[in-house]
């Protein structure tokens, strides 16, 4: 398992290093077990989340700045304080408009985050 800082418990987004994961776009795994993960994302404005799809259920929590979501062919606005919930095999995406963080909650973990 792969631990970061001194704690899995606690753990303090300092001791976590950004990964980048793509143009514009990188993350911190900040804590899991084999049940729930939670990832911090940030994207500068024009970063992409291309569609996909997994079989992981996800909870995303907007803590800065401006995106627009699609989740089943369904677009929409979501900014600081909003939040939004993919169920497991819907084709999803993201583009940012205003930089900002996105903080993602998975259940089971993804393990493809851990390679």
């Amino acid at each position: 398992m792969k631990i970061f800082g001194t704690s899995k418990e606690f753990i303090k987004s300092d001791d976590v290093e950004w990964e980048v994961v793509g143009e514009r776009v990188k993350r911190k795994i900040m804590g899991y077990d084999d049940k729930i993960m939670l990832v911090k994302v940030h994207f500068e404005t024009g970063g992409i989340g291309y569609m996909h799809e997994h079989y992981h259920s996800q909870v995303t929590y907007v803590e800065s700045g401006e995106f627009e979501v699609t989740i089943n062919g369904e677009t929409n606005t979501l900014k600081k304080g909003d939040c939004f919930y993919i169920p497991p095999h819907l084709i999803h995406g993201a583009t940012c408009t205003k930089a900002g963080v996105l903080i993602d909650v998975f259940s089971p973990i993804r393990e493809d985050f851990m390679e």
